[in-house]
This record gives structure tokens, C-alpha cells and sequence, in this order.
């Protein structure tokens, strides 16, 4: 009886626009208020407890590298890049987009800096060559997703970190489900292309010039050496992932400030601020959601919705695709990376009890928290994407449904093909 009465407590609260971090503080502390075992002490004592994590600690480093990236002009020499590789197919520009993305997914690991730092270049580019808004910001937002699977990621880290799973391992296993989320938006793309009412589409950028690829890969080939640095010290044993992060950030630096000279000094005390406020927010939804997370654990939430799955599911596949729709449907209501937290211990039961591969159950839980960031009404991506178009956010809504399919489509074949998150690891880790 008492979860019923927190969860409608906790949508009640979201109903009324209030602010997740509030509301999962607010429903927490209430929560441990209406429990005579419990002390209120119990609450900052836990949340303390969920961000005492060394794994954790990479969180600011690579929060600050993606903040250097974003203003050393990075994007810009990506999408140079991408529309010299692919801008003479139909819908260029959309196809540009979604490689883009694929790439700064490598430098930045953030959705959302993946998803404004490449829409404020290519948004405003696609709506000048006649791309409706809604369309243009739907698929820079839905293309934003691959920021946090392709390697690096910070969603990763949270749940490696929580999980006790590999970081690294799931920087490896997330390459695949990435390149596939990339290549399933071209595919939609490429559909919508075909269509009579979107003529724009069938407009190219010109013809492919090799000379031009040659001339953009030489100017952004340092900052693809990023994830190779940070992918490769992990993996090799040279640095932690904490580590990694630092490195992160010294790398992004010297790109930025003496190859591109693009970042200066006097810029440095914006991007830290900036940073800290991001990470700031950040470690504050971790920390309120580990201890809402404990609070429901303590309420029995785990036994309950483990009987509940097992009740009417009795096969691998079943228990994950039933997972799958679970955290799809939350992350529809409440911010996808609360809901990650929140249900990682559940799934770590589930996953051990069913004999599901830690990489690939990660894999799962980081892409439904991705396509949560695009699903209405609560996706910050959407938002971010609206924002840069200057359309409504029911314009993008609109024409969201599509690519939202694409990436469905690829979470489904993790489901069912385990080993396209899960073999790369396997293989290399051992």
C-alpha cells in the first residue's frame, strides 16, 4: 500500500510541474517521515552514500571535457566532415546529422551536448535549405540519443558504477548498438526521401569530392583520437575510468586551445562554471534517486516487482522485453536518468537470476533511458532540439515517431541477439 501511495504521491508531484530532483526529494523524505523504524537522518545519509563512489568521480572530468569540446569547434569540423562523406545523398543534410552525431558520440559522451552541439550547426542549415523545423529538430534529437551509447558515456559510468560492471566493457559493448541506432535513422531518412511531401529530401548538397573528404578528415582527425586515448588507456590497463576522464580533459584542452586555437584563457572560467553547475544537477539527481532507491528497497519494491515478473514471464527474453517496456513507459513520465538509478538494482537481480550478460542487460537499461530522452511529454532532448529550431514542441512531436521506431527497432535486436552488445566486450576482456 505504501509504494501505490508514493508513486502517486511522485506522479501527483511531476503532474504539477515541480522539478524531478524536488519531487524525488520531497516523496523520499515523506516516505521515510511515514515510516516509525525511520529516521529523517536517514535520507542525506543515503544520498551521501550513493555518490561515495570512486567510479563516480569521472563524472566532472568528463563533463568538463565535454564542455571544452563544445567550445573548442569541434562540431563544426565534424559536420564539415560528415556533409563532405555523405551530403550528395538524398537528405544530406539529415544523413550529415546522424553521422555527426555518431562521431561526437566519441568525443562527448552526453546526449545532450551531442544533441545541441551538432543542432545549433545543422538545424539552422537543414531549415535553410527548406527541412521543415519539426522534422530537422525531431532528428537531431532522436540522433542526440547515440551521444551516450557510442563510447564514452556518463550514462554508462552511473550504471557501471552502481552495477559493479565493467565501464570499460560497456564502453565496448555500446559500439555496436551505436553504429546500428545510426544507421536505422539513415534508413528513415532515406524513407522519408521517397515520399512526394518532403521534396526537400530529394535535394543534395552536390556531388561527392574526395579532395574535400581528404582536406575536412585532416582537420578534424585530432579530435577522433579522443575516444581512441580514452577507450584505449581503460582497456589497456594505463589509467582508470576516473582517470580516463582527466585525460579527457587535458586532451580536449590542447585540441582546443593549441591545434584549433579556438578556446581561450579568459573563456576557461565560463566553461568551468558551467561544468560544475551541469555536474552539480547531475550528482543531485544521483544522489536523491540512490535514496529514493533505498527508501523503495527498504519497502520491498525489488521482491515485489521481481514476483511480479516472474509471475508472467518465465523465459529470458520475456523477462527482458517486459524490463524494456517498464523503463520505456517510466522514462514517458520522469527523467530517464532517475529512472536508471532507480531501477538498477532491480535489474541487477533479474539479470543474475535469469542468467542475462551484464553487458548486454547494461546495454539494454542505457539505450530505454536514451529512447526515454525522446519520448513525450517528459524528454529533455525534444526540448533541447525545439528550442534550437524555434518550432513548437508539438511540431516536433510530430514527425518523432518515426525515428523513435528505428531505435526501438535496434533495442529489440539487443534483446534478441545478445551478442551485438555483448561480444566485443567478451572478446576483449576475456
Amino acid at each position: 500500500m505504501m509504494l501505490v501511495l508514493l508513486f502517486t504521491f511522485l506522479l501527483g508531484l511531476i503532474t504539477l510541474g515541480i522539478p524531478i530532483l524536488l519531487v524525488m526529494g520531497i516523496v523520499g523524505l515523506a516516505g521515510i517521515l511515514s515510516e516509525p523504524n525511520l529516521v529523517p537522518a536517514l535520507f542525506p545519509q543515503k544520498m551521501f552514500a550513493m555518490l561515495d563512489n570512486f567510479s563516480l568521480l569521472a563524472l566532472p572530468y568528463f563533463i568538463l571535457a565535454g564542455e571544452l569540446i563544445s567550445r573548442g569547434g569541434i562540431s563544426k569540423r565534424l559536420v564539415e566532415f560528415a556533409e563532405s562523406a555523405v551530403g550528395h545523398w538524398r537528405g544530406g543534410l539529415g544523413h550529415a546529422s546522424v553521422v555527426s552525431s555518431m562521431i561526437f558520440a566519441g568525443v562527448s559522451g552526453s546526449s545532450v551536448a551531442d544533441t545541441s552541439a551538432i543542432g545549433s550547426i545543422l538545424v539552422p542549415a537543414m531549415k535553410s535549405r527548406g527541412y521543415k523545423p519539426g522534422f530537422a529538430a525531431a532528428l537531431v534529437a532522436c540522433a542526440g540519443t547515440i551521444g551516450a551509447i557510442i563510447p564514452p558515456s556518463m550514462t554508462m559510468i552511473v550504471y557501471g558504477s552502481m552495477a559493479n560492471v565493467s565501464i570499460g566493457g560497456l564502453f565496448l559493448g555500446g559500439i555496436v548498438p551505436g553504429i546500428l541506432i545510426g544507421v536505422g535513422l539513415m534508413v528513415v531518412i532515406a524513407i522519408f526521401s521517397r515520399h512526394p511531401d518532403y521534396p526537400e529530401l530529394r535535394v543534395t548538397t552536390g556531388k561527392f569530392v574526395l579532395s574535400f573528404l581528404l582536406r575536412a578528415a585532416a582537420l578534424v582527425w585530432p579530435a577522433l583520437l579522443a575516444p581512441v586515448l580514452v577507450l584505449g588507456g581503460i582497456l589497456g590497463g594505463v589509467f582508470t575510468a576516473t582517470e580516463a576522464g582527466v585525460v579527457a580533459c587535458f586532451y580536449s584542452f590542447f585540441i582546443g586551445f593549441f591545434v584549433y586555437r579556438t578556446i581561450r584563457l579568459r573563456d576557461l572560467p565560463e566553461i568551468f562554471v558551467q561544468a560544475g553547475v551541469t555536474t552539480a544537477l547531475v550528482s543531485g539527481i544521483i544522489g536523491v534517486a540512490g535514496a529514493f532507491g533505498w527508501l523503495l528497497s527498504y519497502l520491498n519494491f525489488n521482491d515485489v516487482v521481481l514476483s511480479g515478473i516472474t509471475s508472467v514471464a518465465g523465459t529470458k527474453i520475456a523477462v527482458m522485453l517486459i524490463l524494456m517496456t517498464v523503463m520505456l513507459v517510466l522514462t514517458m513520465f520522469v527523467d530517464s536518468m532517475a529512472i536508471l538509478i532507480i531501477l538498477i538494482p532491480v535489474a541487477v537481480v533479474i539479470g543474475r537470476k535469469f542468467g542475462i550478460d551484464e553487458f548486454q542487460l547494461g546495454l539494454l537499461m542505457v539505450m530505454a533511458t536514451q529512447i526515454g530522452s525522446t519520448t513525450p511529454p517528459v524528454a529533455v532532448l525534444l526540448f533541447v532540439a525545439t528550442s534550437i529550431a524555434g518550432c513548437t514542441y508539438s511540431e516536433t512531436v510530430r514527425y518523432c515517431w518515426a525515428f523513435i521506431a528505428a531505435e526501438i527497432a535496434v533495442l529489440l535486436m539487443v534483446v534478441f541477439v545478445p551478442e551485438l552488445a555483448s561480444w566485443i566486450p567478451h572478446m576483449v576482456l576475456g
